[in-house]
């Protein structure tokens, strides 16, 4: 439940900053996201605008503060892989383990009910305890490790892929038939 002052919505430009230092907080300190330099602001304003263009990306404020954000992304560039988007959540370290990550997902695949999305794809670094069982408990199913993928801190990562169908059998046959 909600709370006065909490809300999910979109993100705006003017949220860059604020999810640029939940972003660089995991780029500094953990292997949750391989990417190894800080990201700027004008850097994290340009990449919410071209998801946007087509694809959700979610916030979650509580008092005016951002605590997490949620996007999906296309899962490849092939034509073929149009029904299929990757997944990423990032809740600000201070805020963990209070519910926001299951709350902001959650609104992030009802909002994909709107779009002509097949599957939903995570990517996890390994171990991740607490991204599995997130995924998990909002229905992913793993689906694949790929073993020292990733060389982050000096050493190699695992990374294992979580997938979620959302849409019926008759829901994908129309969205094949339509395209």
């Amino acid at each position: 439940m909600f709370k006065v002052g909490q809300l999910i919505r979109d993100a705006q430009e003017g949220d860059s900053l604020q999810i640029c230092q939940i972003y660089n907080y995991y780029i500094e300190n953990s292997a949750t996201t391989f990417e190894e330099q800080r990201v700027e602001q004008c850097t994290m304003a340009k990449r919410i605008a071209s998801i946007q263009t087509s694809l959700p990306w979610l916030v979650y404020e509580e008092a005016g503060e951002i605590l997490g954000y949620a996007y999906v992304s296309p899962w490849k560039e092939r034509s073929a892989y149009r029904f299929a988007v990757e997944s990423s959540i990032y809740i600000a370290n201070s805020a963990a383990g209070k519910g926001i990550g299951k709350r902001l997902y959650q609104a992030l695949l009802e909002r994909l009910a709107d779009y002509s999305i097949s599957t939903v794809i995570a990517g996890i670094t390994l171990p991740n305890p607490a991204s599995i069982v997130l995924h998990e408990r909002l229905g992913f199913n793993k689906v694949a490790e790929f073993e020292r993928v990733g060389f982050k801190f000096g050493n190699w990562m695992n990374v294992g892929y979580w997938q979620r169908q959302i849409k019926t059998e008759e829901q994908l046959n129309h969205l094949s038939n339509r395209d």
